[in-house]
């Protein structure tokens, strides 16, 4: 996945003179050798282009990624899974889809500037999973998919794709009130650009299904469900406040 990032990102800055970018992995507390690996790159690239976040205890996916948001220093701001499902070329598809709510938008000042989180999605590939996928996996699907509409967030198919753009004040605002640090905060920063009305859009992009996953798909999905329940009741019951709101 870093080979793929950084050729796509080193040729842009080589055909764009403006545009510069940093990478930053966050190692989650892992006991392989994901630090090693990582420090690779930046010994490679130089700290100014990539950065390692090394975590001594695991916070969980969550956690790891309002870490690595809030530490970075870009006007965008992508976060991806380290497992390279979403092809990283896509990235143009997402800028493009930002820049297009700006336009509509009509408002002045640099982009950046302006709150909008594109999400990149996998719906359009659900009924192809669907024929790969067990009975009961397509039932846990189907499940989380209805348990977000009803508690959560309505306007976005995909919330789970981890291949998401948020622009610099998007960012801002979102990762200081987030409150999940499991596989569930998607859920939750969407619901927060949906109660604060920001824009959101999503985007289908390329997504392959890789081996080894960490997730044991009831015990997360019970989880997830239950982390669902959470945001819904405490944000309902004034437990959970916006902290940020513009």
């Amino acid at each position: 996945m870093l080979e793929e990032c950084l050729e796509y990102l080193e040729r842009r800055t080589q055909n764009e003179a403006k545009f510069t970018y940093e990478v930053l992995i966050v190692d989650d507390g892992s006991r392989d050798r994901t630090s090693d690996v990582a420090m690779r790159y930046v010994e490679k690239y130089g700290s100014e282009k990539c950065r390692l976040l090394h975590l001594v205890k695991n916070r969980g996916k969550g956690g790891a990624v309002r870490l690595g948001v809030q530490s970075c220093r870009g006007e965008f701001i992508l976060f991806a899974d380290a497992d390279g499902a979403t092809r990283f070329s896509d990235l143009d598809k997402v800028y493009s889809a930002q820049h297009l709510l700006f336009s509509k938008a009509n408002t002045p000042g640099p982009e950046w500037k302006y709150p909008s989180i594109i999400c990149g999605s996998r719906a359009h590939l659900e009924n192809e999973s669907i024929s790969s996928r067990s009975f009961f996996r397509t039932i846990l699907m189907y499940g989380f998919h209805f348990l977000v509409w009803l508690f959560t967030v309505r306007d976005i198919k995909d919330t789970q794709c981890g291949f998401k753009m948020f622009t610099r004040s998007a960012a801002r605002i979102c990762f200081p009130n987030l409150h999940i640090e499991r596989w569930a905060f998607d859920v939750e920063l969407l619901y927060i650009a949906e109660s604060l009305s920001i824009p959101v859009d999503e985007v289908a992009v390329y997504w392959t299904e890789i081996d080894g996953s960490k997730v044991t798909p009831v015990w997360s999905w019970i989880q997830m469900g239950g982390d669902l329940l959470l945001i819904w009741l405490r944000y309902k019951i004034g437990a959970w406040k916006f902290l940020i709101k513009a």
